[in-house]
C-alpha cells in the first residue's frame, strides 16, 4: 500500500450516528472507509470487494461482530480485526482473540488511538507480507538477527538457540514490533488459555527473552502494566535469506 488513501477499510457499526462520526473521521485522515449497519450487510460487503482492515462492533444484531469476524476469517484467515465494543469482559476479549482478533477497543475511545493501532496493524500487514514468501525471513533488531525458522538469535559471533515457546514469543512480538503485544493475544496463541499458571509461565519466558537480547541497549522488552509487553528496537522490516547452494 503507497498511502492510506489506499487502504480500503470495512467498519461495521450498528449505531449509524456514531459510525457516520467514525466513517468521517476516518476519511478525514485519507483512509477509504464502506460503513455498514449490521453484520449480515457487513459480510455481504466483504465478500464483493477487497479490504485492508475491517473495524467490527461486537453487539449487532442479525449477525454479531464474533460471528462475523469467523466468517471473514474463514474467507480470508490473515485479514485484519478489530473490535470495537462497549463490553469489557475478559471472556469477551479472549474469544476475540481466539477468533483472530488484531485489537480490541472498549467504547469510548480516543480516536487517535484507533489511528495509532490502524499504522500499527498495517505496518505489520505489510511485514508479514514480506515474511509470507517461500525463504525464511530475518528479522533485524538493532545489531541482532532472529531467524524464527531455525530458532537462532546471533549477535556477532555469538548464537542462541530458542526453544520452541522462545521463538514463537519473539515471532510474535517481532510482528508487533514497538507496539504492545496484548498479554492475552499472546497466551491465547502460544499457551491457548489464560490463567493465573500460564501468566506466570509467559512472564518466565519474557525474563529469559530479556537476557538473551541485553547485548544491544536499544533493544528492549518493555511491560506495558495491565495491558501486555512492546519490543522496542530500531524498526528493520524482515529480510529474505539468501539462498544456500
Amino acid at each position: 500500500m503507497s498511502s492510506q488513501s489506499n487502504t480500503r477499510l470495512l467498519l461495521v457499526e450498528d449505531d449509524p450516528n456514531f459510525g457516520m462520526v467514525l466513517k468521517d473521521y476516518l476519511e478525514l485522515h485519507d483512509y477509504d472507509v464502506t460503513l455498514c449497519t449490521d453484520g449480515v450487510q457487513g459480510l455481504k460487503m466483504f465478500q464483493k470487494a477487497p479490504f485492508d482492515v475491517c473495524i467490527l462492533d461486537v453487539m449487532m444484531p442479525l449477525k454479531d461482530g464474533f460471528s462475523l469476524a469467523a466468517d471473514i476469517k474463514k474467507i480470508d484467515p490473515d485479514m485484519p480485526v478489530i473490535f470495537l465494543t462497549a463490553k469489557a469482559m475478559k471472556a469477551d476479549m479472549l474469544e476475540g482473540y481466539r477468533i483472530g482478533a488484531d485489537d480490541y477497543i472498549t467504547k469510548p475511545f480516543d480516536s487517535e488511538i484507533l489511528l495509532y493501532k490502524l499504522k500499527a496493524i498495517l505496518h505489520r500487514k505489510a511485514a508479514q507480507t514480506t515474511a509470507d514468501k517461500p525463504e525464511a525471513p530475518e528479522y533485524h533488531l538493532g545489531n541482532y538477527v532472529f531467524n524464527p525458522k531455525t530458532r537462532h538469535i546471533t549477535l556477532g559471533d555469538q548464537d542462541q538457540k530458542l526453544s520452541p515457546k522462545e521463538s514463537e514469543l519473539l515471532l510474535m512480538l517481532c510482528q508487533y514490533l514497538n507496539d504492545v503485544l496484548p498479554r492475552e493475544a499472546a497466551l491465547s496463541k502460544i499457551w491457548k488459555e489464560d490463567n493465573y499458571f500460564t501468566a506466570r509461565s509467559m512472564d518466565v519466558f519474557v525474563t529469559k527473552l530479556r537476557k538473551y537480547l541485553k547485548g544491544d541497549p536499544r533493544v528492549e522488552i518493555v511491560n506495558v502494566h495491565g495491558n501486555g509487553f512492546r519490543l522496542v528496537a530500531p524498526v528493520n522490516e524482515p529480510k529474505e535469506m539468501a539462498p544456500t547452494h
